[in-house]
């Protein structure tokens, strides 16, 4: 029998929380589960929509599974946690839900016992429920988790959509989403939805219950972070710490800098994806499997994606990749000595050929742009099956009235080269580039985020590109290389022939 002191204590929230439960340590040993001042900082600031980016092994998924398993017993709340993959998802059930739950004072279990009709939830006598799997479609929910969800968007870009149109729809628009992940790329719904909550959260401006409330959690905020120094911190980690420091008031001890210096040994490039020191870091490093991983790595060491001198007086070159009932991209591309300056993107979808060539006109205009050539893939000559079964290579080069003036394109065709061939053009190509950081900023995450496809069966990466939001920028860029490869090549050969 509960007294009134304890049964005063059970109905406060946060008691329960840091009292009832037990979790494992990182040693593996039975501890009660308390939480720390980061864990703390999301617990108190929780919204209706919550977006969480993070550094490693900071325990937000333990304290999710302690959150909604106390919702389920005491508030009879109908909870889902989704995992990464299914051995994420069964061994989040095993070692925290489950081992947290049997763990309980038996007067508290009594009073709500559990089922476990299914592998991986638990259902209460009183009607709560906690179910942790990879996805969640139909009923309805009070609390929702995503673990890794940067990993899911990437990964698993179908699964991701799933989430955000089945899971994300069962839950009531007052009740709890929370959605938390390592960074993984500049793409994704993770990444998007964290670029508009960081706005919102820097502008300070007030959240309905739909948007998402952001939450960062650095490395260095976690005081167990930190080691004995026994080795100088190498010049280059030095300026990085002065930088931060300077920029960003983050004041490092020499014990923070000796553990940064000796995690980055190990995780190397990808160090400040997994422990950022400030947001944009994490989006900085490349994901997984992508294609031009160390090109961008090297473009962004070299600042080669930054505001481009002025260069107006030279011609610029466009590359399209065409969609039909697709994505339309576009590149514009100055040569500028033996670099090639891009300057500028766009893409659309929907849209017919006349909107396209609308943009280039308004472009040149507007920004002073006078073309020298046009470059198209081979498909430009396929002929439409409507109207005159012309190919939109003639269509272009016919022309339409735009702003009572006829306006024309004579496109080039680049050659056609397998994927394969044209990806390592790319990778040549891109040491030679320089970006406007602005204009082209969609199509810089394109690039970085283009990578191969996933095998969820054999759990490796594919060798072909996966086909998502990220294929017609990459692709317009595949034909300009392509195309300038080829030319570059036939110049080395004159000059050659030249020479002997």
């Amino acid at each position: 029998m509960l007294s009134p002191e304890h049964l005063r204590k059970l109905s406060n929230k946060l008691w329960r929380l840091n009292n009832l439960y037990y979790i494992t340590d990182k040693a593996g040993k039975q501890i009660r589960f308390m939480m720390t001042p980061e864990q703390l900082e999301y617990f108190e600031g929780m919204h209706t929509r919550n977006i969480i980016l993070k550094a490693r092994q900071l325990g937000f998924t333990t304290e999710v599974c302690i959150i909604q398993l106390d919702a389920a017993l005491f508030e009879s709340a109908k909870c889902a946690l989704i995992a990464h993959t299914l051995n994420d998802a069964k061994r989040l059930f095993r070692e925290k839900v489950k081992y947290a739950y049997d763990r309980l004072p038996e007067e508290i279990k009594q009073a709500n016992p559990a089922s476990n009709d299914a592998a991986g939830e638990l259902v209460f006598k009183k009607g709560g429920s906690l179910y942790v799997s990879t996805s969640f479609r139909g009923g309805t929910l009070r609390y929702l988790h995503v673990s890794e969800f940067g990993k899911i968007c990437a990964k698993f870009p179908d699964k991701a959509k799933e989430i955000v149109t089945g899971a994300f729809e069962a839950v009531a628009t007052g009740c709890f989403i929370t959605i938390e992940s390592t960074a993984e790329g500049k793409s994704g719904y993770f990444y998007d939805y964290c670029n508009t909550a960081e706005k919102a959260h820097i502008q300070g401006k007030l959240l309905s219950s739909l948007d998402w409330k952001f939450f960062f959690f650095s490395w260095w905020k976690n005081p167990l972070y930190a080691i004995a120094p026994v080795e100088p911190i190498p010049t280059r980690l030095e300026e990085y710490f002065s930088e931060i420091k300077t920029k960003h008031g983050i004041d490092l001890t020499e014990q923070q800098k000796a553990w940064y210096h000796a995690k980055e040994k190990t995780l190397g490039d990808d160090m400040k994806r997994e422990y950022p020191s400030i947001p944009s870091e994490a989006f900085e490093q490349s994901i997984e499997g992508a294609y031009y991983a160390r090109q961008f790595r090297e473009l962004y060491k070299e600042k080669r994606i930054t505001v481009l001198p002025d260069n107006s007086h030279l011609p610029v070159y466009t590359y399209w990749d065409l969609g039909v009932g697709d994505s339309t991209a576009i590149w514009f591309v100055r040569k500028v000595g033996e670099e090639f300056h891009i300057i500028d993107y766009y893409e659309n979808s929907g849209e017919g050929l006349r909107h396209y060539m609308k943009i280039l006109k308004d472009k040149s205009q507007k920004l002073g742009y006078e073309y020298a050539e046009h470059w198209a893939p081979h498909d430009i000559d396929n002929r439409e099956l409507s109207g005159d079964g012309k190919s939109r290579k003639q269509i272009a080069k016919e022309g339409y009235e735009i702003d009572g003036e006829k306006y024309s394109i004579k496109f080039n065709v680049a050659p056609r080269l397998s994927v394969d061939d044209g990806i390592e053009s790319v990778r040549e190509i891109l040491p030679l580039c320089a970006f406007d950081s602005s204009k082209c900023e969609q199509g810089i995450a394109n690039l970085e985020a283009y990578r191969k496809a996933w095998d969820d069966k054999n759990g490796c990466w594919r060798d072909k590109p996966l086909h998502d939001h990220t294929s017609h920028g990459a692709d317009a860029f595949r034909y300009f290389a392509v195309a300038n490869r080829n030319a570059r090549r036939q110049a080395f050969t004159i000059q050659m022939e030249t020479t002997f």
